[in-house]
């Protein structure tokens, strides 16, 4: 039982990256940018939430529609002055620009909170699931993580297949040039992109915090770093490869620390990955794009 219960934490854990990856891949595919500061707009909603649900007589819901609100701002506006003066310049220069704003945004978390640790207070209040006669217990936190990850993904999957702008994406995605000459706004259409990315990334900071109650800065630091492995573990760009990587480095990593070690736990998924990526260099789902000289 004690390896069922490590496998289903693995792909609650798992569940968490899958949603931050999904933010990943889709500002990857659309707009053909890493935006390293996302990692850091998880740490700004799990914060906001934290600051709504301590101030405002305890309410977890209006704590969770504050932070979806605050990130999504937080991303057009980052995507708006940071990233769109920098669409034709090199990819390095976006990459650095990147860089710059995960710092300022962990600083500016710094001054207004502090370095201390914060005791955060899950937004989950479902009972535990007891099965194999309590041998087994599933914790709220666990269930509406892997819940909430299977309805994102179902929800995104459509919204960009069935809908005027989710179609817009796929175009732009394909190309500017030619998404411009066919009347698409390439320049909204990457700002809504942003704004769901963050948005999902509000969501994965309150549901990361609630399984793991600890909130500095730094939060979403690592998390960050993992889903962008998880993203191209899976093919990035690719919706179903970015849940797909999500979840297996999120049981590879809780194996390890059960049966190998905690301590090389990281280690072990960033060595699982390079072996991916020497086997099948575009991840598990994604496509070798061919460009014409």
């Amino acid at each position: 039982m004690s390896f069922l219960s490590y496998f289903i934490n693995g792909i609650s854990l798992g569940s968490i990256y899958a949603i931050i990856a999904l933010g990943y891949t889709m500002v990857y595919g659309i707009a053909k940018m890493l935006n390293f500061a996302h990692g850091d707009i998880i740490m700004v909603g799990a914060f906001t939430t934290f600051t709504v649900v301590s101030t405002h007589s305890g309410n977890p819901l209006v704590g969770i529609l504050a932070a979806v609100l605050v990130c999504t701002v937080l991303g057009v506006t980052i995507e708006r002055v940071a990233y769109r003066p920098l669409r034709g310049a090199s990819p390095l220069a976006v990459l650095i620009t990147a860089i710059g704003v995960s710092y300022l945004l962990q600083n500016v978390a710094l001054l207004l909170f502090g370095s201390n640790s914060k005791q955060f207070t899950s937004v989950v209040n479902i009972p535990a699931l007891k099965l194999a006669e309590g041998q087994l217990s599933i914790s709220g936190v666990t269930m509406v993580t892997i819940a909430s990850c299977i309805i994102i993904m179902i929800v995104l999957t459509t919204f960009i297949n069935k809908t005027k702008m989710g179609q817009a994406m796929l175009a732009v995605s394909e190309d500017k040039g030619a998404a411009t000459l066919m009347g698409i706004d390439v320049n909204r259409t990457i700002a809504v992109t942003f704004a769901i990315g963050s948005a999902l990334a509000a969501i994965a900071g309150v549901l990361l915090c609630s399984a793991y109650p600890s909130l500095t800065p730094y939060t979403g630091s690592m998390p960050g770093i993992k889903a962008f492995v998880a993203a191209v573990f899976g093919g990035i760009g690719s919706i179903p490869g970015a849940m797909i990587g999500g979840i297996i480095l999120g049981v590879i990593e809780n194996l390890s620390k059960a049966y190998i070690s905690s301590q090389l736990s990281d280690a072990i998924v960033f060595s699982v990955l390079i072996i991916v990526l020497l086997v099948r260099p575009t991840g598990i789902l994604g496509k070798t794009i061919h460009e014409k000289v």
